[in-house]
C-alpha cells in the first residue's frame, strides 16, 4: 500500500463530507470535484473513475424518473390515494390510512414523486380531519422512506447499491429480498410513529401561511356528463373542505343554489362556483369529473396536456382593458382563455365573459406554456408568471400508467427479469403511449443526482486496493476495532452510513461506504452480503436531519418544522432501525 494514495485518497473523502455538510454547492459538484483530484493526481485512471457512469443501478434510476414522472402527469394513483385516505375518525386511524397506503406504494415507487403527488393531497384531507398538517407531513415522509426499505425498486439508493454489487461480482439482490430486513424495519418504524407522533411532532402552521396574503379568484367549473362524481353529495365527492377555497353556489338549468348544503348531489352540467386562491384553483383542476365552465378553452390551438395556468397583470397600455372579456376577443388575440379575475387582491363577481378588465387586473389564464416566455417583455402585461405544477393531467391514460407498473412489477417478480430492462421497457411503453411526452421525459431526469451517484462510485473505485488501497486500510481498523467479530463490525459499518446519510445525502454515504463495508468483510474472510445488504438499508433509512433524503426537504415548508424537529423525532427513529437491522440481516445473510 502506498501512504501517500492512502491519506491523499482518505483526505478527499473527509474534506468531500465536510463541504457536503457545510457547504452550499451540491453534493454532485463536490463528490466530483473530488474525482478530479484523484483522477489528476493519479490514483485512479480515468477509465475506472468514471466506470460509474456506466453503473447499471446509476442506469435503472434514470430510467425509473421517466416511470415516475408517467405515473404523475396521468394522475395514475392520485386517486387511489384519495380512496385510501377515507374520512377518519381520530388522529391514529388518520395516520394509519395514511401510512399503510404510502408505504405499500413506496415499496414500487420513487419516493419522491408519491410525496409530490400526497402533498396537495393531504392539505387537503388534514382540513378535513380537522388535525395540524404538521402531525401529518412527517409521517408522510417517514412512511415514504420505511416502505421503500422493503424491495430493490423502493429507492434510488437500494436501485444504485443493487447495481454496485453486480459490478462486484455478488449476486444482486431479486425484488422483495431487501423485504426480510426491510418490513421488519417498516413495521418497527410504523409502530414508533403511531406510538410517539402526537408526543414528539410539533403542531405549527406551515411556513407559507405565516405571511400570508393570497389573492382571491373565482372560478367556475362544470361538472361533464361522465364525472364520476355524479349523483354524489358535496360531502362525499370531496368539494366542502377544499384548502383554501370553498363552494360558493351552484348554477343548475339556470337556478342558482347559493349556500350549498354538504348533502346536496351533484348532476350533469352542474355549474360550480368556487372561490380561492391560485393553489386551490391548480388542486380544482386536477379534479377528475371537471372543466373550466368556459368553452372557450377547447377552442385553443394546443391539447390541454400541452397547457399550463398562468398569472398575467394587466398594464395601462393593455389594449383589453377597459372592455369585456367577451368584447376584447381575448382567446383570439392571445390564444390563451382567461379564467378567473383578482382586483386588489380581491375576487370579482359575475361571469368572465361579462368582467370589464382595468389596469392592474390579474389574470389567470390557461395557455400554453410558452405563453410565459412570449409575453414577458409585451407592454401589455406588467407582470407574467407561470403557476407551478398546473399542467391537466392526462387522466384518459392513467389506466395505461397503472398497468404499466402492474406489468414492471411482474417482470422482476414472475418472470424474474433484473430491474434496467423492466425499466427501459416501462419507460418506452410509456413515452410511446403519451402518458410522458419527450420533453417532460428529459425533464424529469435529475442529473445532480445521477452524477452524484456516478463520482461516488469514482471516489469508491479508488478506494479500492487495486488503487489507493484506502478501503482495505480502514476496513483493518474497523476488524481490529470491533474484536475481529463479524456481528459488531456490521454494526459499525451500518452506524457509519447512518451518520453520513443523514449529514450528507443517502446516494453519496452508500457509494462511499460501499467499499469500506466489501474491504471489510475480505480482512475478516467472511460472506459480504450482510455488510452490503446493512449499507443499502442504512442509507435509505435518514430520518434525522431533513438534508439527508430530499422528502425530508419536501415536507419541511409545508409542514412548518425546523431543524431541531426532524432530531427530535426522527433521532429515536433512525436509532431502533440500526438495532432491528443489525439482529435481523445475520438471520437472512449468514457471515
Amino acid at each position: 500500500m502506498d501512504p501517500f494514495a492512502i491519506t491523499l485518497t482518505l483526505g478527499v473523502v473527509f474534506v468531500a463530507i465536510i463541504a457536503m455538510m457545510v457547504s452550499r454547492a451540491g453534493p454532485d459538484l463536490i463528490l466530483l470535484a473530488g474525482l478530479t483530484v484523484l483522477i489528476v493526481a493519479g490514483i485512479v485512471t480515468p477509465k475506472a473513475a468514471v466506470s460509474g457512469f456506466a453503473n447499471e443501478g446509476l442506469i435503472s434510476v434514470a430510467v425509473l424518473f421517466i416511470v415516475a414522472e408517467g405515473l404523475e402527469q396521468t394522475g395514475a394513483i392520485t386517486s387511489l390515494i384519495k380512496n385510501m385516505l377515507g374520512l377518519p375518525t381520530s388522529r391514529l386511524t388518520a395516520l394509519l390510512r395514511l401510512m399503510l397506503p404510502t408505504a405499500a406504494m413506496s415499496a414500487f415507487l420513487n419516493n419522491t414523486p408519491v410525496v409530490a403527488v400526497m402533498l396537495p393531497v393531504l392539505d387537503d384531507w388534514a382540513k378535513k380531519c380537522r388535525l395540524s398538517v404538521s402531525q401529518l407531513m412527517i409521517p408522510l415522509s417517514y412512511a415514504t422512506i420505511l416502505g421503500g426499505l422493503c424491495t430493490v425498486l423502493g429507492t434510488s439508493t437500494t436501485v444504485v447499491v443493487n447495481g454496485l454489487m453486480s459490478s462486484e461480482g455478488l449476486r444482486p439482490l431479486t425484488l422483495f429480498e431487501p423485504g426480510f430486513v426491510g418490513l421488519p424495519c417498516c413495521i418497527a418504524g410504523l409502530i414508533y410513529i403511531l406510538s410517539t407522533g402526537k408526543l414528539l411532532l410539533p403542531n405549527r402552521k406551515p411556513a407559507s401561511l405565516q405571511f400570508d396574503d393570497p389573492r382571491e379568484y373565482t372560478i367556475e367549473m362544470l361538472v361533464e356528463p361522465t364525472s364520476p362524481l355524479l349523483g354524489k353529495t358535496i360531502e362525499t365527492a370531496g368539494l366542502r373542505h377544499l384548502p383554501g377555497m370553498f363552494l360558493m353556489e351552484i348554477e343548475r338549468k339556470g337556478d342558482i343554489l347559493p349556500a350549498v348544503s354538504p348533502s346536496e348531489r351533484l348532476q350533469a352540467n352542474d355549474r360550480l362556483v368556487f372561490v380561492g386562491v391560485v393553489n386551490s384553483v391548480v388542486d380544482l383542476q386536477k379534479l377528475p369529473g371537471l372543466t373550466p365552465a368556459t368553452d372557450q378553452v377547447f377552442k385553443l390551438n394546443s391539447p390541454r396536456s400541452e397547457r399550463c395556468l398562468i398569472e398575467a397583470v394587466a398594464s395601462n397600455t393593455c389594449p383589453v382593458i377597459n372592455t369585456t372579456i367577451r368584447e376584447a376577443r381575448f382567446r383570439t388575440r392571445y390564444n390563451a382563455v382567461v379564467i378567473a379575475v383578482s382586483r386588489n387582491g380581491q375576487r370579482i363577481r359575475g361571469k368572465i365573459g361579462d368582467i370589464t378588465l382595468s389596469p392592474g387586473d390579474t389574470l389567470l389564464l390557461e395557455a400554453h406554456t410558452s405563453f410565459a416566455d412570449l409575453q414577458k417583455d409585451s407592454r401589455d402585461f406588467y407582470l407574467v408568471s407561470r403557476v407551478e405544477n398546473s399542467t391537466p393531467l392526462r387522466r384518459d391514460k392513467a389506466w395505461i400508467a397503472q398497468t404499466v407498473l402492474i406489468g414492471l412489477v411482474l417482470l422482476n417478480t414472475v418472470f424474474r427479469w433484473e430491474i434496467l430492462p423492466s425499466a427501459l421497457l416501462a419507460a418506452l411503453v410509456l413515452i410511446l403511449t403519451g402518458c410522458v411526452k419527450a420533453h417532460e421525459a428529459r425533464a424529469s431526469i435529475d442529473w445532480s443526482v445521477l452524477i452524484t451517484i456516478a463520482a461516488g462510485i469514482g471516489i469508491g473505485e479508488a478506494m479500492k486496493a487495486e488503487h489507493s488501497g484506502a478501503g482495505p486500510f480502514v476496513a483493518n481498523y474497523l476488524t481490529s476495532f470491533s474484536g475481529g467479530e463479524p456481528i459488531a463490525a456490521l454494526a459499525i459499518i451500518y452506524g457509519i452510513t447512518m451518520v453520513f446519510t443523514n449529514l450528507i445525502t443517502a446516494k453519496a454515504a452508500a457509494t462511499l461506504v460501499f467499499p469500506v463495508a466489501i474491504s471489510t468483510a475480505t480482512s475478516m474472510g467472511v460472506d459480504p452480503m450482510p455488510f452490503v445488504v446493512a449499507v443499502m438499508i442504512s442509507a435509505a433509512a435518514c430520518f434525522a436531519t431533513p438534508i439527508g433524503y430530499q422528502t425530508n426537504l419536501m415536507v419541511q415548508g409545508p409542514g412548518g418544522y425546523r431543524y431541531v424537529d426532524y432530531v427530535r423525532f426522527g433521532g429515536p427513529l433512525t436509532l431502533l432501525l440500526w438495532l432491528v437491522a443489525v439482529l435481523v440481516i445475520p438471520l437472512r445473510w449468514g457471515f
